[in-house]
């Protein structure tokens, strides 16, 4: 048993590190050493786990599902390990992170070098992605989600609310004139989604603030498009009017290259960004600080404007 276990430690480390060699100054041993270890669990599983190249390492299908299962079990032995030894309140190791595109670019990246200097001992991944991630078959410690949550088996910290806004560059509305009303937007071009038609279809309160029934206005352009980040850079060209999340967009309307548009008339409600992470019972140290530092970081949230 004691074999199985280093095996399984050296394959996760060489997962994480991507290689043999990377892996053997973690692990104390010589690449080659390493690469037996490997090699005498793939025989007793009798199933390939990596396909090696001279580039590269790839988890095979079943690789993916013995990695997903083994770093959850590696990940408790070092935790039960760290409180007998005294380093149960130390954050240390890799931290895998999942969020958004547009969170991971806006919010989290300007604030990853402080968490880093406060833990150097923890090893950071980020997971940028606008697909919801399977936080347990792929081995992520902590996703930052927005809007409603699905599964409520695991852990979830409020972290902030965002909504979405309806914005221009000036630019655009000196050449093409300000939309007074809802209605204007027939006679603009906006940047729609190219994938997700749902989001060309903007609501409002037709009779501002309070009062009036929600309407959906659909909106068309000359520019399709389905990635969040794209659509603000072209809107800054004074492509178009947009409409994307204010966690996206706050700093360049700060900086006064996006207006915002018909804010009286807005029928988006706000939507709550939390911080997920698995219930469990020998929670390693360096989840709770991330958590932490991102509730520090964020209250009140930087991108309210």
């Amino acid at each position: 048993m004691i074999d199985h276990a280093r095996e399984m430690a050296a394959f996760v480390r060489v997962v994480e590190a991507k290689g043999f060699s990377a892996a053997a100054g973690g692990l104390g041993l010589s690449p080659s050493a390493v690469s037996k270890l490997i090699t005498r669990l793939e025989t007793r599983l009798g199933v390939r786990l990596l396909q090696r190249t001279t580039r590269a390492l790839h988890l095979t299908a079943e690789g993916e599902v013995f990695y997903a299962a083994a770093r959850r079990i590696v990940s408790d032995i070092e935790t039960i390990e760290d409180q007998i030894t005294g380093q149960r309140d130390t954050p240390h190791g890799l931290l895998r992170v999942t969020t958004s595109l547009a969170f991971s670019t806006h919010q989290l990246a300007p604030v990853i070098l402080e968490f880093m200097a406060r833990h150097p001992l923890v090893e950071l991944e980020l997971l940028p992605t606008d697909r919801v991630v399977d936080m347990v078959e792929e081995g992520v410690d902590i996703a930052i989600r927005i809007g409603r949550l699905a599964d409520t088996s695991f852990m979830a910290r409020k972290i902030g609310e965002d909504k979405r806004l309806i914005c221009a560059a000036p630019s655009y509305l000196a050449r093409h004139g300000t939309p007074r009303r809802p209605e204007d937007l027939a006679r603009h071009n906006c940047i729609v989604s190219r994938e997700r038609a749902y989001l060309n279809r903007w609501q409002f309160r037709m009779d501002g603030p309070g009062g009036g029934d929600v309407r959906e206005i659909e909106v068309a352009g000359r520019v399709a498009i389905s990635e969040g980040e794209m659509q603000m850079q072209l809107a800054l060209q004074g492509i178009g009017i947009v409409r994307l999340t204010r966690l996206t967009m706050a700093q360049a309307i700060r900086d006064g290259a996006l207006v915002p548009l018909l804010g009286d008339f807005s029928a988006d409600d706000p939507v709550a960004i939390h911080a997920v992470y698995p219930h469990r019972r020998h929670l390693a140290p360096k989840v709770p600080a991330f958590v932490n530092f991102l509730i520090e970081k964020f209250t009140p949230p930087p991108w309210e404007i």
